[in-house]
């Protein structure tokens, strides 16, 4: 798990003033709304890296066409208690076979890293007020899970008993 910090982080949105621009010029390293998304992509050259902050009442599906071109989909935790961004994550993932940065931002704590990770997470931008130390140790908290998950697909009944239970993700 990438834990990203905020003041080296490459990547920016494409606001001003008034907040988001709706046709933001190419820039490497954009993180773009959906709706930015929609008003440039046609436009957006091919080899400048693009990213998507997607609310997590968005439909992850409609993107679908898009993945090859998105290099970050950034999943939005409003509240630590709305859980919908897991299965976003998840549906990138194991459906959609997304391979680009997947990363959970908003309210994200320091108990939800297990999860994130579970469900399709490779980086996390922590809530100011958790600690990066605790955020490390609880991703090493759990050897390994019984159920599937994005990670490892298979239940632990179905494992080889020489494959180690938890394998981090590459």
């Amino acid at each position: 798990m990438k834990f990203v910090d905020p003041q080296h982080d490459p990547w920016h949105p494409a606001e001003g003033e008034d907040g988001p621009l709706p046709q933001p010029a190419a820039a490497a390293h954009r993180l773009l709304t959906l709706a930015q998304w929609h008003a440039v992509r046609d436009v957006w050259p091919h080899d400048v890296p693009v990213g998507v902050r997607l609310d997590n009442d968005a439909d992850v599906e409609a993107l679908e066409a898009d993945l090859p071109r998105l290099a970050l989909v950034a999943l939005q935790f409003p509240r630590w208690t709305d859980g919908r961004a897991y299965t976003q994550a998840r549906l990138l993932r194991a459906r959609l076979r997304y391979r680009g940065e997947v990363r959970a931002t908003g309210e994200v704590l320091v108990d939800m890293l297990p999860l994130l990770h579970r469900t399709g997470f490779d980086a996390v931008l922590l809530r100011a007020d958790q600690s990066l130390d605790s955020a490390q140790r609880a991703l090493r908290f759990f050897a390994g899970h019984y159920q599937g998950d994005v990670v490892e697909t298979r239940p632990l009944f179905r494992r080889d008993a020489a494959t180690p239970a938890h394998r981090p993700r590459a």
